[in-house]
């Protein structure tokens, strides 16, 4: 464990971006497994929401800017099959 005041409160920081980027993960996940299951235009108006939720985890560094780009690809993909 830390012993230094400094290296204490990096590791409590670090929890809480811990916390936050699996909440923030988890909520992104939930929304492409929504999006996966609705049919036609439902599909359409929810695919701009959950775009831009993978959009930001790629921003915030959650995931890999590739991995968010081949995510939107197959979605748009489904998507488009679905209309």
């Amino acid at each position: 464990m830390a012993n230094h005041s400094a290296t204490k409160k990096d590791a409590r920081q670090a929890a809480k971006r811990t916390e936050r980027n699996k909440y923030y993960g988890k909520t992104t996940r939930n929304a492409i497994r929504d999006l996966k299951a609705a049919k036609g235009k439902e599909a359409s108006d929810k695919f701009p929401v959950v775009a831009s939720q993978i959009d930001k985890l790629a921003k915030r560094g959650i995931i890999h800017k590739n991995k968010a780009a081949n995510l939107k690809s197959k979605l748009a993909k489904k998507v488009n099959a679905a209309k």
